[in-house]
């Protein structure tokens, strides 16, 4: 049986990937899976513990921690928009949290007589690349981010490569596209809209577009992000060596795109409900942020997404979208 921590794990993907790990254990008998988060949804995914707390608690994660999990999860951040509009929320949140958490685990690695290293995957994002893009960006491209979460992403990049580097726990960050179809309500994250357009016209309401339908970008479903930290945790990191970061796939495609996916699949009608109203402030952030992806690693090392937009829609309708 594994044991296993995700913080952030009230939050959509984490509650995706406790329902993955529900279904498809780590070990071959049933995971330990304990969730920290803010809060929980009623009837939410299934789990042995759920805590309740903040991410800067650092007497509570440190509680946490001194569990020994097997495998930790590190979900819980200040979201794009957020980030970029508070700067001090997100610093705390997304980089002073995170060092403190990276530095309890290293404490309870020393007190175990180094014996205790956990496997500790991370969420980042491809918020770390900052423009001018080439066409596609390859495993070698630089990262450079432009906003103020990038950087706080990039930060804890190298802070988890450091801590891997140095024994303390074995890391791997993962850089998510964009996550879309989300479910449940927008967030404030500058990239909610790729969402919204589809998930409300879907559901009989109108939806908001902030930007223009020639905006390109890189996206995979709730579905995929939990298989991408579900093998995240099981593969094999003497194959992904020393660079601990890897671009995940994904599906390129412009909002045009996306909402003439949504016309096949849904037809005319639910479009309609789609209405043009231009924001200059998110139209600048996304405009900052890449469009498209040649992960040759992370597919080398089997990571899995959608091949089409059309695909991501209908893993949404499967999954989340309400039965009438």
């Amino acid at each position: 049986m594994a044991s296993i921590l995700i913080i952030g794990g009230g939050g959509m993907v984490g509650q995706k990937l406790a329902s993955a790990l529900g279904k498809s254990p780590l070990s071959r008998a049933n995971d330990s899976v304990t969730l920290f988060d803010l809060g929980f949804a009623d009837n939410g995914a299934p789990a042995a513990h759920r805590v309740t707390g903040n991410v800067t608690d650092d007497a509570l994660v440190s509680s946490l921690i001194a569990q020994r999990p097997d495998v930790i999860f590190h979900l819980a951040s200040i979201v794009s928009g957020e980030a970029e509009t508070d700067f001090d929320l997100g610093w705390t949140v997304n980089g002073r949290a995170f060092w403190n958490f990276l530095e309890a685990v290293r404490a309870e690695h020393v007190a175990s007589g180094e014996v205790w290293r956990p496997r500790v995957v991370f969420t980042s994002s491809i918020a770390v690349f900052g423009a001018p893009f080439p066409d596609k960006i390859d495993d070698t491209f630089l990262s450079a981010p432009q906003t103020s979460y990038g950087a706080q992403k990039a930060i804890s990049e190298l802070m988890l490569t450091d801590f891997s580097r140095k024994g303390f726990l074995d890391g791997l960050s993962i850089r998510l596209p964009t996550i879309c179809v989300r479910p449940g309500k927008a967030n404030k994250a500058a990239s909610s809209f790729f969402s919204g357009i589809i998930r409300e016209p879907l559901n009989g309401k109108e939806a908001i577009l902030p930007v223009s339908t020639d905006v390109r970008h890189w996206h995979a479903s709730p579905r995929a992000a939990a298989g991408f930290l579900r093998h995240a945790a099981l593969i094999d990191l003497d194959q992904v060596g020393p660079r601990r970061a890897l671009n995940l796939p994904g599906v390129s495609c412009t909002v045009e795109e996306q909402i003439e996916a949504l016309r096949d699949i849904a037809g005319n009608d639910v479009v309609a409900l789609i209405k043009p109203e231009p924001d200059e402030a998110i139209g600048k952030i996304v405009a900052g942020w890449p469009r498209d992806f040649d992960p040759e690693r992370a597919k080398a090392l089997r990571f899995k997404a959608e091949s089409s937009f059309h695909d991501i829609i209908n893993t949404y309708i499967a999954e989340d979208l309400p039965k009438s």
